[in-house]
């Protein structure tokens, strides 16, 4: 039997945007080259073959909700 070993590397963040409650929108760069965002404010993510930093812009543009504690 032979064991591959497959090592999988987590997704880099790229670029973090800011809400006008003080929460970050943060988009990554996942390993198969897509990107997906995250909102540290409301938690909404996103993950489409079409997120783009545009989509994101668009979310921390209109985000309202402040910061969540952390956990």
């Amino acid at each position: 039997m032979t064991v591959t070993s497959v090592r999988m590397s987590a997704p880099a963040t790229v670029a973090s945007l800011p809400t006008r409650a003080g929460a970050a929108v943060l988009i990554d760069r996942d390993t198969d080259g897509s990107l997906s965002s995250v909102c540290t404010g409301c938690g909404e993510y996103a993950w489409t073959l079409r997120v783009t930093r545009a989509f994101a812009q668009e979310h921390a543009d209109t985000c309202i909700r402040p910061p969540r504690a952390a956990a």
